[in-house]
């Protein structure tokens, strides 16, 4: 689901968008500013405010990066849409899905 948030770090913000979504975590599409993995940003949706870790950096172009990120916290309805964790093999599932994307070419 795309959704459109705003990332802060270092005192500056960027817009950005989701390209999946997780209770856990997400990855951001549309950066046009270098992460670091480990780095710790900060994530807006309206009047909501969280902490994430970036977990992986992918350069898709010259000028758009995508990332993976984690939670620092856990988040009840930050993205505005319920995102459940119900079945056992979800966080298994997401792990996998971080750790391919996070695979370089």
């Amino acid at each position: 689901m795309v959704l459109p948030v705003k990332v802060s770090v270092s005192g500056a913000s960027h817009l950005a968008h989701t390209c999946d979504l997780t209770c856990l975590g997400a990855r951001l599409g549309g950066l046009h500013i270098e992460l670091k993995k480990g780095e710790t940003v900060s994530l807006h949706r309206g009047p909501k405010k969280a902490n994430f870790k970036v977990i992986w950096v992918q350069q898709l172009g010259t000028n758009e990066i995508h990332v993976g990120l984690q939670a620092l916290t856990r988040q009840h309805n930050f993205w505005g849409i319920e995102l459940s964790e119900s079945a056992p093999e979800t966080k298994s599932n997401v792990d996998a899905v971080m750790a391919f994307a996070a695979k370089k070419p």
